[in-house]
């Protein structure tokens, strides 16, 4: 069971997050849903697809990005919290800085989803003092820079490892488990074969005994593997996403949440003929 604020989360079957990105320079959308209007219209329409989570970014965290201050994040991000709270579902901020957490949070977000994973001075607070959940991320380097040049001995392991610390610092400021996500953070300082290898190695983050989180969809690595562009990746990103649920997540990031849900009551069926 997840806590998310006043959500109690059953992870019985696999979840799925729909992303509502209100910038102007998102690389899934180009900027679509930057409107406050058409962004709420856009996650009420993710809630009807069968949409668990609604995740909200006022700020791209794609190669290269540019950083957005507080600010400018908070007006884009809050009119849009607002608009999505008759949607019913629990409302996920997208931030890496504890100021927009902490403004998102008092306005009624149910969880942090943090590239940064609770990094930043005061982010550990600003989650501890609230009931929400918390998704922990690994990045390496920051988006601004993290696909230049990418390594590591043993991607699994290391990831792994630094997701643990993550863990150990937010039990430390009071965060219980129940609150707690882990994310491998595909595509964030990985190269393709990084992202292959963790995929295929998933399950390994099962150890940390906690929900997984895996933010697949329409990623360059299914670019990579497809060549289709970024509008294009609707099977590949279905299929990446099948394939972390059946090694082990329990929450899949999703821009296709229909087609995402469909997928997961065929798998879910099989499964279940399994037991």
């Amino acid at each position: 069971m997840l806590h998310c604020g006043k959500f109690r989360l059953s992870l019985d079957r696999p979840l799925v997050m729909g992303i509502v990105n209100v910038t102007p320079d998102s690389f899934s959308d180009g900027g679509r849903y930057f409107s406050v209007e058409r962004a709420v219209e856009h996650g009420l329409q993710l809630v009807e697809e069968g949409a668990d989570i609604l995740d909200v970014g006022g700020e791209s965290t794609r190669p290269g990005a540019e950083e957005v201050g507080a600010g400018e994040e908070l007006e884009r991000v809050l009119p849009v919290l607002d608009g999505l709270r008759r949607g019913g579902v629990p409302l996920s901020v997208d931030t890496m800085k504890p100021a927009v957490m902490a403004e998102a949070l008092a306005a009624g977000a149910a969880m942090v989803n943090d590239v940064r994973a609770l990094r930043e001075p005061g982010a550990l607070q600003a989650v501890a003092a609230s009931g929400a959940a918390v998704c922990l991320m690994h990045m390496q380097g920051a988006p601004r820079t993290m696909q230049q040049a990418p390594r590591y001995d043993d991607v699994v392991a290391e990831v792994k490892d630094f997701l643990l610390g993550r863990v150990r610092a937010a039990l430390e400021a009071g965060i219980v488990r129940e609150r707690l996500v882990i994310d491998p953070g595909f595509g964030f300082g990985k190269t393709l074969g990084h992202n292959l290898e963790l995929l295929r190695r998933l399950g390994e983050f099962m150890d940390l005994k906690l929900p997984l989180l895996a933010g697949l969809s329409r990623k360059s690595m299914i670019g990579a593997l497809t060549g289709a562009a970024v509008e294009e990746r609707v099977y590949g990103s279905v299929a990446a996403a099948m394939l972390a649920v059946q090694k082990g997540a329990r929450i899949v990031r999703a821009h296709d949440v229909k087609a995402t849900r469909d997928a997961l009551a065929v798998l879910e069926a099989v499964e279940g003929e399994k037991q």
